[in-house]
């Protein structure tokens, strides 16, 4: 555990820091906020392929495999210190893709190496310190990379980026996991599309799975939808600058720190969907509250979705986790993750255009009426079978 955070930790360092300076660069050199916007979905595009990136994972042992992507990030990052004109910006978007696909098997591995490295009823707990463990470098590394880009530019925050893989590929390597080695994959023609498919299959036929990621996804559309109303909440609800949406986001930051620690011992006493069905609810009650044009409703408000998101997506990851054949878990979970974040990046786009057309006193509130019924029926939806079962079944 001590060596899997230590490598979750750097890595996510670096990850924050690369993504929030990516946009900043392309911005600096080009001038174009469309191309700066365009960053983001490099570095989500590969997600759309994630039940295909997933079967990566399910071939080797995981812990070699997480080395080996993390050493060859930190091979890949360098070249963008070539990045510096307008004319070279197509080498940083696609180093975003590459980084992109590296961190969808990543997390797959991941995923699976956790499912098979702990006991099934640690897994909430871990999950929950992975969780806290990420939202915590999002509080540190934006304020680092911003200023390191001010003083040095790009290349340093790739440098730096890099040199967490390094770190990260060096915490994995000490850990100490016992991993069977995967059958020997089919060779035969076909054979990876049907290996991809079984995930797919195997997370649609599952009774336990297939509602608790759909509640992931639907709290996932919405929460693009309220991410892209942020700035209208600012000025037009709190009168304050753009910037203040910082401040918004450092305190559901902070809540989803909360939300990690507290995420593991829930579970222990709660089945997944509850706890998936209270965080849907906590999100919609706290975004139909941004409608009021209160500061301290705000700031309180975005604790609250820094609460109830992370319930949501632990509570999904923990499931697959559990439910999943271990020799299939890292498809498994990376068709979840596309499920789960793809509908994000749509809501996001769709948001800017509501945000356009309606009032968000108006559209918030409704947001929230949608959160509060899903959730309602996801809490009091029949309880699936014993565990494992229908994965089993289908398998």
């Amino acid at each position: 555990m001590r060596w899997y955070l230590t490598g979750v930790v750097v890595s996510g360092f670096g990850t924050t820091a690369m993504w929030l300076v990516s946009g900043i660069w392309v911005k600096s050199l080009t001038g174009s906020d469309g191309l700066a916007a365009l960053t983001a979905f490099a570095l989500w595009a590969p997600a759309l392929l994630g039940p295909l990136l997933g079967t990566v994972a399910d071939r080797v042992r995981r812990r070699p495999l997480l080395i080996a992507l993390d050493l060859a990030a930190a091979a890949v990052l360098p070249v963008l210190l070539w990045v510096t004109s307008a004319d070279r910006v197509w080498l940083l978007f696609a180093v975003l893709v590459l980084y992109g696909a590296q961190g969808a098997v990543h997390d797959a591995a991941e995923q699976a190496l956790l499912a098979t490295g702990f006991a099934k009823e640690r897994l909430g707990s871990v999950n929950g310190l992975r969780m806290t463990a990420n939202e915590s470098m999002k509080l540190i590394a934006p304020l680092a990379a911003a200023g390191l880009f001010a003083r040095y530019g790009g290349g340093p925050v790739a440098l730096l980026d890099a040199a967490t893989f390094v770190l990260a590929a060096g915490a994995f390597a000490a850990m100490r996991v016992r991993e069977e080695r995967p059958a020997p994959a089919a060779r035969h023609r076909g054979a990876w599309r049907r290996e991809t498919a079984e995930g797919v299959r195997l997370l649609a036929a599952s009774p336990v799975l297939r509602p608790l990621v759909a509640t992931g996804a639907f709290t996932m559309l919405l929460a693009g939808v309220n991410g892209a109303a942020v700035y209208a909440v600012v000025d037009q609800g709190l009168g304050r600058p753009p910037a203040y949406a910082g401040v918004l986001y450092a305190v559901q930051g902070a809540g989803s720190v909360l939300a990690g620690l507290t995420a593991g011992p829930l579970l222990r006493r709660v089945p997944e969907r509850l706890l998936a069905a209270a965080g849907l609810a906590l999100f919609a009650v706290a975004a139909g509250a941004r409608a009021l044009p209160f500061e301290a409703t705000a700031l309180a408000a975005s604790a609250v979705i820094g609460i109830g998101m992370p319930w949501v997506l632990v509570a999904a990851v923990t499931a697959v986790q559990r439910e999943a054949p271990a020799e299939a878990v890292g498809r498994v979970a990376a068709t979840a993750n596309t499920v789960l974040f793809v509908p994000n990046a749509l809501a996001l786009a769709l948001g800017a255009a509501l945000v356009t057309a309606v009032d968000v006193r108006l559209l918030l509130p409704a947001l929230a009426v949608a959160g509060l019924a899903w959730a309602a029926v996801a809490a009091t939806g029949a309880p699936a079978r014993a565990r494992g079962d229908a994965v089993t079944a289908s398998s």
